[in-house]
């Protein structure tokens, strides 16, 4: 019998785009697993952070390496203030739980002059989770971001598909990634504590299939 292995302590939460979902994504990951949340780079709405957003569900929360006012990407972002972000800044924090990171946008989002977000993924020794959306291009999309992470040594932990579900441009990605399928997350009018709630449990169980917890 196969024996599942363990799933990582430590899981990077990245998107094949922005808006794609990923902190409803990462807050109904910590749930399910009881795990801590870091976002390393914000990039405006610092009233209301992806931060803020996950620790309203009862998740703890580390602080920010780095937080700018502009809703732009951090590269932009952090010269418009002066700034630059530098990965030797940029460590894990300490917890006895998991921690599951989110990261800013996609992969190829810049972070400074010469590094994107996969260097950061790269420098952080983390698996992947890589969030899609099915939209008319979102297949391309999603292999281009499992390739560039493969391409780099990263390891991905599974795919999850957020919103409206388009079975057959999924079977399509899971079968040409070969990548574990850690969840389909409903389309919702609201972000309810009862909606994480049961998407966390939904998400526990698909995990559970692929990796002990």
């Amino acid at each position: 019998m196969h024996q599942k292995p363990p799933f990582p302590n430590c899981v990077f939460v990245t998107g094949i785009g922005t808006d794609i979902g990923k902190t409803v994504v990462a807050t109904i990951l910590c749930k399910a697993l009881n795990a801590d949340y870091w976002k390393p780079v914000q990039a405006g709405n610092l009233e209301q952070s992806d931060s803020v957003f996950v620790s309203s569900f009862g998740v703890q929360v580390h602080a920010e390496a780095y937080k700018f006012f502009t809703p732009a990407s951090p590269h932009h972002a952090a010269a418009l203030e002066g700034k630059s972000v530098s990965l030797q800044q940029i460590s894990l924090p300490y917890t006895p739980n998991r921690l599951v990171i989110e990261g800013a946008g996609g992969v190829m989002v810049p972070l400074n002059e010469q590094e994107v977000i996969l260097d950061l993924i790269v420098c952080l020794k983390t698996p992947a989770i890589v969030v899609s959306k099915n939209y008319l291009g979102s297949i391309n999309h999603t292999i281009l971001s499992c390739e560039m992470l493969h391409a780099a040594g990263v390891e991905i932990a599974g795919i999850v598909f957020n919103g409206v579900s388009t079975p057959s441009s999924e079977e399509w990605i899971l079968n040409f990634t070969d990548l574990n399928l850690l969840g389909n997350i409903a389309e919702a009018n609201e972000i309810s504590k009862e909606f994480i709630d049961a998407q966390a449990l939904k998400m526990r169980e698909q995990i559970s299939l692929h990796y002990t917890i």
